[in-house]
């Protein structure tokens, strides 16, 4: 009797959604390959942050990871492969350099907080995921890096991101030497907001993004995307666009209801307007 060939067995998602409360946790499901940002967890990121951008109930979002990295970069063997195409792989790699930055912006431009949980290494386009968002929770035996520089391929794209958020002198420094960072020296300079026991960085994050929940929905979109707008401005361009804003959030409903539950000593009743 001729032996069944069995049905492969299904492949779990690469990238994994929960809810909690009113929190989307999006967690990177790649363990073996390190969580490594490939063509299809890039499109898998970006098409979760477009859903949750246009659903109310969500009010802020985690990103987490499974196994003990947190990211390692792009994936290196799927990037590899295209040396084999006609152009060497250009097109490929224009595509996927393409599609990286626009999830980046993506996240930057989700009109509410993003906090990145950071359990494990993050390294290369990694580092850049945790920089791209709002805020970020990492574990104690965390450690960031952009080691591109040794493998001949300088961390050009996770440069924009990176020097956005750390000084110069220090981006300049993890971009040209490639050496890790742990967890303490990434807070010292800026790049995640506060270091906690390894295993509870998810938590952590969770609690952080629920605190800013609580939150006007509308107050915090405003508020973030005028973060963003001014930061690439001149001082005096910055203030009179942030007078604008100012001025507009003013007009708000919950600018009013705020203000007059301040004055009431009073909690207020948000209506995301």
């Amino acid at each position: 009797m001729p032996v069944q060939a069995r049905a492969p067995s299904p492949q779990p998602p690469i990238l994994l959604r929960e809810t909690v409360g009113p929190i989307a946790v999006l967690t990177l499901n790649r363990p073996a390959a390190r969580n490594s940002l490939s063509e299809a967890m890039i499109a898998s990121l970006h098409a979760e942050l477009n859903e949750i951008g246009d659903d109310k109930a969500v009010r802020g979002v985690v990103i987490a990871a499974n196994g003990p990295a947190f990211s390692a970069g792009h994936d290196m063997k799927e990037l590899t492969a295209r040396r084999a195409d006609p152009d060497r792989g250009r097109a490929f790699f224009a595509e996927m350099m393409t599609a990286c930055s626009a999830m980046m912006q993506a996240i930057v431009h989700l009109p509410k907080p993003v906090v990145a949980a950071v359990q494990g290494i993050a390294t290369a386009a990694g580092c850049q995921l945790v920089a791209s968002c709002d805020l970020a929770i990492a574990s104690d035996a965390a450690s960031f890096a952009t080691p591109g520089v040794d493998i001949g391929l300088f961390c050009s794209t996770p440069m924009v991101a990176l020097s956005r958020n750390v000084p110069r002198k220090q981006a300049m420094e993890m971009l040209l030497t490639g050496e890790p960072i742990p967890a303490a020296r990434a807070r010292e300079i800026g790049l995640i907001n506060r270091v906690v026991a390894a295993g509870t960085e998810r938590d952590a994050a969770l609690a952080l993004a629920e605190q800013v929940a609580l939150k006007s929905a509308y107050t915090v979109k405003l508020g973030k995307e005028a973060f963003y707008r001014q930061a690439e401005m001149s001082l005096a361009e910055a203030y009179r666009y942030a007078a604008e804003v100012m001025t507009e959030n003013m007009m708000a409903r919950d600018a009013e209801e705020g203000i007059g539950a301040f004055i009431e000593k009073r909690t207020p009743t948000w209506r995301g307007e």
